[in-house]
């Protein structure tokens, strides 16, 4: 499973899961820590998935037959079918965070995903793509922040909204290269990529603030609780999620960065046994 030298994983294994939303309990509206701020960001971040997986998956497929490497165009496929995975498992999750009253359905929305298309359309592939190998960054970043944090694994939670998360964490550490060795093969400049990520790093912070304000706004509980969404936006934003998270997207600034200079190979087998081990939480959610 892994390339010699550097442990990291040679085709991400599309993994079918089912979760089963809703069966521990009820855990009220926010599933977090009965804290609002903090499931309104994970509830955000969620609905965003499966659009953004979607948007991951044609940038690549757009190179797909320019692709010669045997062993990429494995990789390549096990990324598709890691992300298209997440995408319905977390559209799951969607439903049932509808539910609950989150507005999360507009993510999601057909006339949104058309937008996006258009978008995508009148930009070249290869910035798509830099794009693509950017966000994989994020996520990479805040998987292993995810994975690695006794504090964040701590935080109480409805478990099965724990496990997908845990779950699509591990996957994206996976794969976390893919896009970016596509980028590489294809022959995307170094420009453009660095560039790609100091557009995406200059909007992200207001982008992520805005549309969890916006949610806020438009639930009646917080709007109700001021002083409440005060104290939790700075734990959210002070705590382990957030904290010197800059720094460590910033590395992909730098020129002749790779995914695999950050070596998450010891974190990715302690998951592999505690997820998919003998006795791994996530076993009888394979299907």
């Amino acid at each position: 499973m892994a390339d010699e030298g550097k442990g990291r994983p040679t085709y991400p294994e599309t993994r079918r899961v089912r979760f089963r939303f809703g069966e521990n309990g009820d855990y009220g509206k926010y599933f977090v820590d009965n804290d609002i701020v903090f499931s309104h960001f994970v509830a955000g971040l969620s609905a965003g998935f499966p659009p953004g997986e979607e948007a991951f998956i044609r940038s690549v497929r757009r190179f797909a037959d320019q692709v010669t490497d045997p062993v990429l165009k494995k990789r390549v496929a096990g990324f598709i079918g890691q992300e298209a995975m997440h995408g319905q498992q977390h559209r799951e999750l969607n439903r049932k965070l509808s539910e609950l009253g989150f507005l999360v359905d507009w993510y999601d929305a057909e006339s949104v995903i058309s937008r996006q298309k258009r978008f995508e359309d009148r930009i070249s592939g290869q910035v798509h793509l830099a794009m693509t190998a950017a966000a994989e960054h994020y996520t990479a970043v805040l998987a292993e922040r995810v994975l690695s944090s006794a504090e964040i694994q701590a935080i109480p939670g409805e478990p099965e909204m724990w496990n997908l998360l845990n779950w699509h964490a591990f996957e994206e550490l996976e794969h976390k290269s893919v896009a970016f060795d596509v980028y590489r093969a294809v022959g995307g400049s170094e420009r453009v990529r660095i560039t790609v990520m100091a557009v995406l790093l200059a909007l992200t912070g207001p982008v992520v603030l805005g549309t969890l304000l916006v949610a806020l706004a438009r639930d009646p509980i917080a709007r109700r609780q001021p002083l409440r969404l005060v104290r939790e936006a700075y734990g959210l934003f002070r705590g382990p999620v957030f904290r010197g998270i800059g720094r460590e997207l910033a590395k992909y600034l730098k020129p002749g960065f790779h995914p695999d200079d950050i070596d998450t190979t010891a974190l990715l087998e302690r998951w592999q046994t505690e997820l998919f081990g003998a006795e791994g939480a996530l076993l009888d959610r394979l299907k």
